[in-house]
């Protein structure tokens, strides 16, 4: 079978060919380090999670590089409130982003590089792009000349014509053209640049600003533009040109198109040869109403809370269970559901397991239906992964084959070969391709126990603050702290991260 996927550049399905036959350079745009991870970047977390299981499933070598972009207003915009400065804020956010990436049992990248440790390779880029006349230098900062790249506009299938304005309203008069987009920023960051983005318990609008990094350049001290970011960090961690950039749908203009005509012209050659976006969210907002679960918008469910609440299984079966290119609905009815799928195919396996290692077990008896619904399950399995990634009719195809074990194990004797190799199959497609923790690790274990009991011990200090038992609340906070449980006290209650 082939590979096909659904490629933005062209806006067609096409066999996949990487430039080279042994290795796939995958890119993904990474998140902005100043809020919890949330359902909507979890979703395209664990689609690409997929796609680099089963590209690494088919043969393939996959070097994967995701981002951490820890320069942004936003994040300036949380000083005081997740730490004392730009710096620290990012330090935060990232050490919760990895856990909950661990926690949803992802695969890890080769490198998650930062926009911080990444300034030098910016800059080259960036007098590169100023050298061979395709950037100009106005009061300090650095744009881009849309006029100088010919297919501009090529992603997102607009013309320089039907473009608007990019960036800042006040870097109108510093462009040759409304369209330019920033390379690099002139000084830091001012208080009006994060005001909209700021929470009550953050610090003024003017003490985060002057918290904001700045580095010395060519023309001046400054902050990178975002567009930029990407380009140099995956063409230092993986090539010119490579094979699969992925990112929401929401950024195919202006950041994608922007990566693609900043690196194309900074290196003569194609940027990407295939363009994935995953598609948005939504979330009930009232009667047959939705709207894109976004951080800005606070309709967010964030992924600890979920993982908490549901388990990683059933976050990992509600984001699979559309493709990646199509719209989810995130409400409790599709948790539920999404929860039902998952218990259904751990049951189908632990009966798989349970009937394989049982007493009824034999090796002369023969079952073709259960042998052909296993080569079945396969098959489609491979057909639906092959078709552009398609995890819901992947999982279609495991559910299939629980449905044919349930059967088999309800009378006895038990095909033994049939069996073990159900269990192989659950085990190598819903396990090392889907990512599914099957058995006892599916379960929460110890990790499940030790949350249980940290929130008994929670709820005893909560109860001696209640009454005024101060000292005895304390203690029970270092207590924790001592087993190396980080508790942050926050509005909605205490919060905490296990070591």
């Amino acid at each position: 079978m082939t590979l096909r996927v659904t490629n933005t550049l062209t806006g067609e399905k096409e066999v996949f060919e990487p430039r080279d036959e042994d290795e796939v350079l995958l890119y993904y745009c990474g998140l902005t380090t100043s809020d919890p991870a949330h359902m909507g970047h979890a979703r395209s977390w664990l689609h690409v999670d997929v796609m680099h299981r089963w590209l690494e499933h088919r043969g393939y070598d996959v070097r994967h590089v995701e981002n951490f972009t820890d320069v942004n207003e936003k994040i300036v915009a949380r000083v005081g409130e997740a730490g004392d400065d730009e710096a620290e804020v990012a330090e935060h956010y990232i050490a919760d982003l990895i856990e909950d990436m661990r926690a949803l049992n992802l695969k890890r990248a080769e490198v998650y590089p930062r926009v911080s440790e990444h300034i030098g390779e910016i800059i080259t880029m960036v007098e590169r792009l100023v050298e061979e006349g395709h950037a100009y230098e106005s009061n300090g900062s650095v744009y881009f000349d849309v006029t100088t790249f010919e297919d501009y506009g090529k992603l997102s299938n607009q013309t320089l014509d039907e473009l608007e304005s990019q960036g800042d309203p006040d870097e109108r008069s510093e462009k040759r053209n409304p369209a330019d987009f920033a390379l690099w920023k002139a000084d830091g960051v001012g208080p009006e640049d994060i005001a909209e983005h700021r929470h009550d318990e953050a610090a003024p609008a003017e003490d985060a600003a002057a918290c904001a990094q700045t580095w010395d350049s060519p023309w001046g001290e400054g902050r990178p533009g975002w567009h930029i970011e990407c380009s140099a960090m995956s063409t230092t961690h993986l090539d010119d040109t490579i094979d699969i950039h992925v990112g929401g749908r929401d950024l195919v203009f202006p950041h994608h198109e922007n990566e693609i005509a900043q690196s194309e012209a900074a290196t003569g050659q194609t940027f990407a040869r295939y363009w994935l976006h995953t598609a948005l969210v939504q979330v009930e907002s009232g009667e047959d109403e939705s709207e894109k679960m976004s951080s800005s918008l606070g309709n967010f469910s964030t992924v600890s809370g979920l993982v908490r609440e549901r388990g990683p299984n059933v976050a990992r079966m509600w984001a699979l269970s559309a493709a990646y290119n199509t719209e989810a609905v995130f409400s409790p009815a599709t948790l539920d559901e999404a929860a039902e799928r998952w218990e259904r195919l751990e049951r189908g396996y632990e009966a798989a397991v349970s009937g394989c290692d049982s007493t009824a077990a034999r090796a002369s008896v023969t079952d073709e239906a259960l042998r052909e619904a296993v080569a079945d399950a396969h098959g489609a399995f491979a057909a639906a992964m092959d078709d552009d990634f398609n995890t819901r009719e992947a999982l279609t195809a495991l559910l299939d084959l629980v449905g044919a074990v349930n059967r088999h194990v309800a009378e006895e004797p038990h095909d033994y070969r049939g069996l073990r190799r159900a269990v192989e199959t659950f085990e190598q497609l819903g396990g090392e391709v889907l990512g599914f923790e099957l058995g006892d690790a599916g379960g929460g274990g110890d990790v499940q126990l030790a949350e249980d009991l940290v929130e008994l011990v929670l709820a005893a200090r909560e109860d001696a603050r209640s009454r005024g038992d101060y000292e005895r609340a304390d203690q029970l906070r270092d207590d924790l702290a001592a087993l190396g449980v980080e508790v942050q006290d926050t509005d909605d209650g205490p919060e905490f991260r296990l070591p």
